[in-house]
């Protein structure tokens, strides 16, 4: 019996580490005004495979942490300019943009290539 509970540990060990392994955490830029860009922002990123993220209004750092075996980082970032907001990889296209509240807003920079 000892030993079925030794090889039992070790073994949901190993698959532990594998998970774990495969979890990445990420920062890049998304821009954003506000507290209710906050929300859209954070609710965009929570994709299938993302564990955490959360966007910091006055840097305007989002903060991801995503298994890369079910998601790319280029997913989340395209997914985040789908609803608005230009990340530094992918910029929102104008629609979703304007339909922002107005205190969303931000002035919009050059800085990245078209979302699709």
């Amino acid at each position: 019996m000892k030993k079925i509970k030794v090889l039992l540990a070790a073994a949901f060990s190993v698959f532990a580490m594998a998970a774990f392994a495969q979890s990445k955490t990420e920062t890049f830029k998304v821009y954003g005004n506000c507290g209710m860009c906050k929300k859209r922002i954070d609710k965009a990123a929570a994709v299938d495979g993302v564990s955490k993220a959360n966007w910091n209004k006055d840097t305007k750092i989002m903060s991801v942490t995503y298994d890369a075996s079910k998601v790319s980082m280029d997913a989340i970032q395209k997914k985040i300019a789908g609803v608005g907001y230009d990340t530094e990889k992918f910029t929102a296209d104008d629609k979703s943009y304007n339909q922002l509240p107005d205190c969303c807003q931000y002035d919009r920079k050059k800085t990245s290539k078209k979302s699709k």
